[in-house]
Formats: structure tokens, C-alpha cells, sequence
């Protein structure tokens, strides 16, 4: 099957330049593509993680990937999809959410042999001659048709700065340096990347006389058109300093039947066969699917051992045999801690299982929390030493899906 169509079997492709002819190009022999990441965190988080897979899909289809790191453009900031203007990233700052990036990417794509690139855009864009640049590349670029583009739009109407209007041209600038340099053709990415790959993929073709390609891929979205990948703490991280194993198993253990075969589809690689059989199942046969899921995406992610100890803790948590507690989130209580402060409230609060002190008694009147599986409506209750030295510690619940452990120092 032709990699397109894998994309377009599952659910990846959002909208594609010149479609025949990228058919044609991909077909013909082993292309150079490339994708963006902004470092604007020390962390990847699930909005790339779409983008990731794809790369990785590609990858396996015989193409090379380039992964950009914008180190360059991050200290403009994409204006992309925001009404008020990026907070400005120190030097320092970027080059060291940069090297996480770097690391990480590591673990979806294989970077051996030059099967595959890593560059930084701050290589090229920081020595830039403006007025070279300008003559050079803004000449191909017409206001009033950036101003009519999408990434652009928002920003307009509260007020968009020069810096942010020079992100376009920036990136567009990206494109055709790895175009000279690596022989890229292809830009791929986010939706709302659209009108900056178009402007690249034009600047290739009117400064190079040569075919260059964009394709876009889609949000993955709720069954209730919400986005994926936000939970009660925020974004869902892929560094595990950020979101546990347990966690980001959870996550995908925990999602509505309607997104199981979306999800299985775009974020495993399980043959497509295996994908529709999961989604095939019914009433709470479907949990089957979604252990399969949180699994997958767990071994992705982190690696297999995690994602088994991920498994093992949810096991236990729900009563089945061979779980195992010591994998799901835990946190150590100090003695000097239980002295200055042991009430069930503030152990809700450090544990991270409730945002304030103020949303944990919230929680406990409300009876959303159970110690040791046994409800707690009582504000003033104390965890004590006894309770902490047993063998499992003491094990806080918040709603039906977010647990803690916590164990004495």
C-alpha cells in the first residue's frame, strides 16, 4: 500500500498539496520530509505526538525524516492559532527545551546512519543578513495575501506585531534551506500549520523551479469535538518527570468508547485488521480495546518494562490478580511533614491529587475521596504514622480515576 494511503487509512491526512504529484514523487524514490517543533516547553506533550507517528510511518515506508528544531523562530514566537502574542524565551531558555526535544525524539525515530535528521533553524535564521533577507526572500511574499491567511487572521484583529508578521517568511525560510542543503521536498505537520507550509512549499517552487510539498494532519479530536490530550493537571507530557507512566496509561485506559478505534488507528501501530477487530467490540468488552490502547501507547512512549508496570498497577488498583501497587503514583510523607501539618486536606493538596487546600476540602465534603477505599467526608481527618508504616502505605482516591500512594520516609 502506498504510504499516503496508510496515512489516509488512518485517519492521519488532513489536506495535501498537488496531491497526484506527491503520489508520483513518493513512489519514485526515497524522499526527504521534514516536520517542525517549536521549543517553546522542556518537553514534548500529545499535540506531537500525532506528527511523531506519522514521521515514524513514513520512516518505515523507506523516506527520510528531518526534525527541525526551531530554536530560530521560537524568538519570534507562531502566531498560529493564538490571540495575544507568545511570551518572549530567553536564549538560554530555548536552547535547553531544545536539547530535551532532541532527546526524546530519539526514542520514536531511528537516527542511525542518516536514516533520518536532526537541525536546529537557529543555525541559519541567527545570522541572517536582514537586508539581504529581505531583498532576497520578502520579495516573494505579498502582504495582502498574509494577511488573509489563517495563522494570521486572530492575531490581526487584537493587534499583530512585525516580529510575529516576520514568522511566516522565517519558516518559509526553513523549507528551502533544507531544500538546498538535504534535498527536502516535503513539509509535514499540524492543520494549523497550513498557510506557513504553503508559503514554503511556493517559495521552493518560485525561487528553485522545483516541486516541494505540504500535508497536513488532523487534530485528534473527542467524540464531542474536544481536543485530546489535556487532562485535570494540563497538558499530557511525554517526559515521565511531567506525566507518569501510570498516568498517561491511565489517560488512554479511561477514554469514551466512540474515540477507541480513532485512537487505536492513529496512535498504535497495530495492523488495521487488529484496530477494527478491537473496535468491534461491545458493551464492556470494549475495556479489553482500551487496555490494548493505554498499553501501546505507554511502550510508545516510555518503553515496554513501564508500560507493563503501568498494567500491573492498574491491575491492583481494581482488585485483579498480579497487580502491583509500587508503580502507581506515589508520594513520601517526611516526619517533619506529618508533624507540621497531617491532615487528609494538605496530603490531598502535596500529593497533587487536588489543585489547593481550599479544592481538597471541597473534594472530601463532597464525598469525592476515599483513604484506603473507605470514604472520607470529614475535613479534620488525620493521616497518621500507624497508617503510613503499613506494608502498601495508604492508598488516596479522588473521583473514580485518580490515585496516590502515600508511604512514610
Amino acid at each position: 500500500m502506498h504510504i499516503l494511503d496508510t496515512l489516509k487509512e488512518r485517519g492521519f491526512i488532513a489536506q495535501v498539496t498537488f496531491e497526484d504529484d506527491l503520489y508520483k514523487q513518493l513512489e519514485k524514490e526515497e524522499t526527504t520530509f521534514y516536520v517542525g517543533f517549536d521549543p517553546t516547553a522542556e518537553s514534548l506533550h500529545f499535540g506531537h505526538f500525532i506528527p511523531i507517528i506519522a514521521m515514524a510511518h513514513m520512516q518505515k515506508a523507506g523516506h527520510r525524516p528531518i526534525a527541525l528544531v526551531g530554536g530560530g523562530t521560537a524568538m519570534i514566537g507562531d502566531p498560529s492559532g493564538k490571540t495575544d502574542m507568545r511570551k518572549m524565551m530567553t536564549v538560554e531558555t530555548i536552547e535547553k527545551n531544545a536539547e530535551g526535544i532532541k532527546k526524546q525524539l530519539g526514542r520514536f525515530i531511528d537516527f542511525s546512519n542518516d536514516k533520518a535528521l536532526m537541525v536546529n533553524n537557529a543555525d541559519w535564521l541567527l545570522h541572517l543578513n536582514y537586508l539581504e533577507f529581505i531583498r532576497d526572500i520578502g520579495a516573494h511574499f505579498s502582504v495582502n495575501r498574509m494577511l488573509a491567511a489563517d495563522c494570521y487572521k486572530q492575531r490581526y484583529e487584537r493587534g499583530l506585531t512585525f516580529l510575529e508578521f516576520n514568522y511566516m517568511p522565517m519558516q518559509s525560510y526553513d523549507f528551502l534551506q533544507l531544500f538546498k542543503k538535504h534535498n527536502c521536498r516535503l513539509q509535514m505537520g499540524g492543520d494549523d500549520q497550513w498557510s506557513n507550509m504553503l508559503s514554503g512549499a511556493d517559495l521552493i517552487r518560485r525561487k528553485e523551479r522545483e516541486a516541494a510539498f505540504a500535508c497536513t494532519f488532523k487534530l485528534l479530536l473527542t467524540s464531542e469535538g474536544v481536543k485530546m490530550g489535556k487532562t485535570e493537571k494540563g497538558a499530557l507530557w511525554l517526559d515521565a518527570n511531567l506525566c507518569s507512566p501510570y498516568d498517561f496509561y491511565q489517560y488512554w485506559r479511561n477514554i469514551a468508547d466512540e474515540d477507541v478505534e480513532k485512537c487505536l488507528s492513529m496512535l498504535t501501530f497495530l495492523p488495521m485488521d487488529e484496530v477494527r477487530r478491537l473496535s468491534s467490540l461491545q458493551g464492556s468488552d470494549i475495556n479489553e480495546a482500551k487496555k490494548v490502547l493505554a498499553y501501546e501507547c505507554t511502550k510508545l512512549v516510555h518503553n515496554q518494562e513501564e508500560a507493563e508496570k503501568a498494567q500491573l498497577a492498574a491491575a491492583a488498583l481494581f482488585g485483579q490478580t498480579g497487580g502491583s501497587l509500587e508503580d502507581i503514583p506515589t508520594f513520601i510523607v517526611s516526619g517533619s511533614m506529618l508533624e507540621e501539618d497531617n491532615r487528609l486536606t494538605t496530603m490531598l493538596h502535596l500529593s497533587g491529587l487536588c489543585t489547593s487546600r481550599s479544592d481538597a476540602r471541597k473534594m472530601v465534603q463532597q464525598g469525592a475521596v476515599l483513604v484506603d477505599n473507605e470514604k472520607i467526608t470529614d475535613i479534620d481527618y488525620v493521616i497518621t504514622r500507624d497508617m503510613l508504616q503499613q506494608p502498601d502505605g495508604v492508598l488516596l482516591r479522588r473521583g473514580k480515576k485518580n490515585y496516590c500512594r502515600l508511604i512514610m520516609q
